[in-house]
C-alpha cells in the first residue's frame, strides 16, 4: 500500500487504542484526533491519560466526545467494565488498535524472573485476547459485523532475537492469533498484524540504550501509521502488514 494515495476514507469513525497513555499509542491517537476521529482509550495511569485528554482538548476538535478509560487489559474483569461503559456510551469502535505491550529486560531466558516472563505473556497476548474476546461480539452486534482491528505485532514477532525471547515468543503469539481470528470473523471485517517498524520509545531504549534516540519519533510514526489503518479494508484480512 503506498501511504501518498489513500483510498477515499470514512471520516468520524470511532478508534479504541489501547496503551494510550505514552508512546506510540499515544501519538497514534493524537495524530487521529487531529483528523477529525474519536478516540476510546485505555491506560493503567491515571495521569497519563489525564495529560492526554488535556493535550487533545486544547489542540483538537472540542466536539470530538473521547472517552478514556482507566483499565488493565490483562484482568478480563477490567475490559469488561470498559466492553460495558463504551456499549453504554454507544460508542463501540470502528476500528481496534490493540496497542499496550510491555517487553523484558535483556536477559537470557534462563535469566529472565517467572513473574516477568508472566507480565510479558500477560500484557501482549492475554491482553490482546481480552480485547478481541470482549469487543469482537459488540462489533458484530452493533456494527453490523463491519470493523477493523489491528493487533500491534513487531519484527521480533517474524523473527528471533537474543535476550529478548519472551517478547519474541509473546509477539509470534501475535501473529498465529490474528490468523487464527481473522478465519473466524465476518467478510465485513479484517483482523491484521501490524509491525510498526523500529520507533524511539521507551522499549526501544530498554533494548538499544542510548542508540534508541536515532530511530524515528512516534509522532513521525503516527502520520504514516495512522495513514495505513485508515485505509485497512476487508481485504487485508489476515495480513501482516508493517507500517
Amino acid at each position: 500500500m503506498e501511504l501518498g494515495k489513500e483510498r477515499k476514507m470514512k471520516t468520524g469513525r470511532t478508534v479504541l487504542i489501547t496503551g494510550v497513555g505514552k508512546g506510540l499509542g499515544r501519538a497514534l491517537a493524537i495524530e487521529l484526533a487531529t483528523r477529525g476521529h474519536t478516540i476510546i482509550g485505555c491506560s493503567r495511569s491515571q495521569h497519563n491519560l489525564d495529560s492526554l485528554q488535556s493535550q487533545l482538548s486544547s489542540s483538537t476538535n472540542r466536539n470530538l466526545n473521547h472517552l478514556f478509560f482507566n483499565a488493565d487489559i490483562r484482568s478480563t474483569e477490567s475490559v469488561q467494565q470498559m466492553a460495558r461503559l463504551v456499549m453504554d456510551k454507544k460508542a463501540v469502535p470502528d476500528i481496534i488498535v490493540n496497542n499496550a505491550g510491555t517487553i523484558n529486560k535483556n536477559n537470557k531466558l534462563w535469566e529472565v524472573p517467572e513473574e516477568e516472563f508472566e507480565e510479558v505473556m500477560d500484557t501482549n497476548v492475554k491482553g490482546t485476547a481480552n480485547v478481541l474476546r470482549l469487543f469482537i461480539p459488540l462489533i458484530i452486534e452493533w456494527k453490523k459485523a463491519e470493523g477493523i482491528i489491528v493487533n500491534m505485532s513487531s519484527g521480533w514477532g517474524r523473527s528471533g532475537a537474543a535476550l529478548v525471547a519472551p517478547y519474541c515468543a509473546s509477539k509470534w503469539a501475535i501473529e498465529g492469533l490474528s490468523k487464527s481470528v481473522a478465519k473466524e470473523v465476518g467478510q465485513g471485517m479484517a483482523v491484521v498484524a501490524l509491525n510498526p517498524g523500529v520507533i524511539h520509545t521507551d522499549m526501544l531504549s530498554s533494548c538499544f540504550g542510548t542508540s534508541a534516540s536515532l530511530y524515528q519519533s512516534p509522532h513521525s510514526w503516527a502520520v504514516k501509521a495512522a495513514t495505513l489503518i485508515l485505509n485497512l479494508t476487508p481485504a487485508d484480512n489476515g495480513a501482516s502488514l508493517t507500517v
